[in-house]
């Protein structure tokens, strides 16, 4: 590509995605709400990893509703709020996937299989791998 062309193309794509709109919304609670609370899912994601012993069955239920309620409340307020649902949507799929690690350890699993992996928690907690 020529370098008139990449000018172009640059000023075209500063002009349609770097505009005064888009600078109004990145100071808007529409966009800082959804981007500050991406720290929920993160962490929900980061402790996939972790001893399912960790996990709170209350806690996880009510982020699991809060995420439900959330993704409504994003798609009925206007402007459709579609950061905000996609934060959410994430957390939910996240809560929900550690929901499941919560029932199977706490309510399917054996006494004996539970002896097993708390012993090989251990281990992965002693060198540091998770």
């Amino acid at each position: 590509m020529s370098q008139p062309v990449q000018r172009a193309a640059a000023r075209s794509f500063l002009q349609k995605y770097i505009n005064k709109e888009t600078l109004k919304y990145i100071f808007t609670t529409h966009f800082w709400g959804p981007v500050s609370n991406f720290g929920i899912p993160i962490a929900a994601i980061y402790d996939l990893k972790k001893d399912p012993t960790l996990i709170s069955g209350p806690m996880t239920f009510a982020l699991v509703t809060y995420s439900g309620v959330f993704m409504k409340y994003a798609l009925s307020v206007s402007p459709k709020n579609y950061l905000l649902f996609g934060c959410h949507l994430i957390n939910e799929t996240a809560q929900l996937a550690q929901g499941y690690r919560f029932l199977k350890y706490t309510y399917f699993t054996t006494d004996e299989e539970k002896k097993a992996l708390d012993k090989e928690w251990k281990e992965k907690e002693k060198t540091g791998k998770q």
